[in-house]
């Protein structure tokens, strides 16, 4: 695999990282430098009298580096890629010395060790009994968890809600309860409440309508064996139960398209990396959401760019208007020019058919053609040609840049509608000018 500028800037943990990483393109700091189909490797002369011996599997890509640094990848492991970027003549094709083979045959030796026990698991005969004791045991404690819930929500109404400004972190002894009630998908919603209340005027508004959405969650779920099967699957995402990745593969909706990478966004939750990438095929311009976790760093099987055509295979999550999907195989890149994006009335149309589907289903993708940039005292909006004007989620850094590259023109938006609000992810005219430096 071959990593452009784009490529590296996403795998940067942070922008004092990459900074760093630039530091290093001095080939003479590095009195090593080698590559082959499997690695990149070099050795980085650091302060010490030793150089740091820096590795890269090309195939995560992952990365080792003897440094002390605790972020990963380090600024040894970004230089490195950089300088392959920028200096490939300076690698040699030599075989790798002993420490870079001795790595990637541990990774591979873990990797054999998992798809065997993965084997021997699927092979072993399930005990039925016992699945569906803890099947039983972990829907009580879910309907336990559920009532809490609701319990909670009658309190606050009872009381206003006035009085959760006034909290330092309000709601969040509540969503760790969440979370010991195996409902994971309450709990981080619950998570997101202090910054909707600091950056939102109308935050009580927005936050009764939550409390609306959650007590529905709540009905739902007692009643979840009347349901048709897509809002059992939709419900269960909601509360947190995603169903098995092989089963997607093996039974969701199969859709092999061109795919536009519309923009991602990737932050941390307590050491967990969540990435969204967004999705819109050619043909049908239908949406796609691609969702990895990783625990302890940013690093995801594959990399996305803002802008990419790829070409590839999604396999969607059952449901009612299924957005969440999976990799059936490995995108390849393809060169597509970019279409008239649609009016704004057909975008919120399509935006309300997913809402009356799943209204559980947050964030939504959303494009806003020909909008601009505009700032209303402490806020930023964006203005429509239809004369709307759209609070927007933005920080202070994005949104200068964002205007900058608009240069005052009006620009394709790409962004998630969540709580009212827009958080731009990508701007476009006949090209891709900005993404979201996550």
């Amino acid at each position: 695999m071959d990593f452009n500028l784009d490529d590296i800037q996403q795998l940067s943990p942070d922008e004092a990282s990459l900074k760093a990483a630039k530091g290093l393109l001095v080939p003479a700091k590095w009195p090593m430098l080698g590559t082959n189909a499997a690695a990149i490797w070099g050795e980085c002369q650091g302060s010490g009298k030793k150089p740091y011996q820096v590795q890269v599997d090309k195939s995560g890509p992952a990365f080792k580096c003897s440094c002390p640094s605790r972020k990963f990848p380090c600024k040894h492991g970004l230089a490195l890629l950089l300088l392959k970027f920028q200096h490939g003549d300076k690698f040699n094709a030599d075989p790798p010395p002993a420490w870079v083979e001795e790595w990637l045959q541990s990774r591979q030796d873990k990797a054999e060790k998992k798809a065997t026990k993965k084997i021997e698991t699927e092979a072993a005969p399930p005990d039925l009994a016992a699945r569906n004791k803890r099947e039983e045991t972990r829907k009580q404690r879910m309907l336990d968890g559920l009532q809490e819930l609701e319990l909670w929500l009658k309190d606050q109404i009872r009381q206003g809600l006035a009085r959760l400004s006034s909290e330092p972190a309000p709601g969040q002894q509540l969503a760790t309860r969440m979370v010991d009630a195996q409902l994971p998908g309450i709990a981080m919603r619950i998570r997101q409440w202090p910054e909707l209340i600091r950056s939102n005027p109308q935050w009580s508004e927005t936050l009764s309508a939550e409390f609306g959405q959650l007590q529905l969650l709540v009905d739902a779920f007692r009643r979840i064996e009347l349901l048709p099967e897509t809002i059992q699957a939709d419900l269960q995402a909601a509360l947190g139960n995603s169903i098995d990745k092989q089963q997607v593969l093996s039974q969701g909706e199969i859709l092999a398209d061109q795919w536009l990478v519309l923009g991602q966004h990737i932050y941390e939750e307590e050491r967990l990396w969540v990435r969204r990438v967004w999705l819109r095929a050619k043909s049908s311009q239908r949406f796609a959401l691609l969702l990895d976790f990783n625990h302890g760093n940013r690093q995801f099987q594959y990399n996305f760019s803002s802008g990419k055509w790829l070409e590839m295979t999604l396999a969607f999550y059952p449901g009612n208007y299924p957005l969440r999907a999976l990799l059936v195989d490995t995108p390849k890149s393809v060169a597509v020019s970019l279409s008239e994006e649609k009016p704004l009335a057909q975008q919120l149309q399509q935006l309300s058919e997913r809402l009356a589907a799943n209204p559980w289903q947050w964030p939504q993708p959303l494009v806003i053609r020909d909008a601009r940039l505009h700032q209303e005292r402490d806020h930023w909006q964006l203005l429509t040609p239809e004369g709307f004007a759209i609070p927007l989620l933005i920080t202070s850094e994005n949104r200068w840049q964002l205007l900058a590259e608009g240069g005052g023109k009006p620009l394709h938006i790409f962004a998630e509608w969540q709580n009212n609000k827009l958080r731009p992810l990508s701007a476009w005219r006949e090209q891709f000018l900005w993404s979201l430096a996550s």
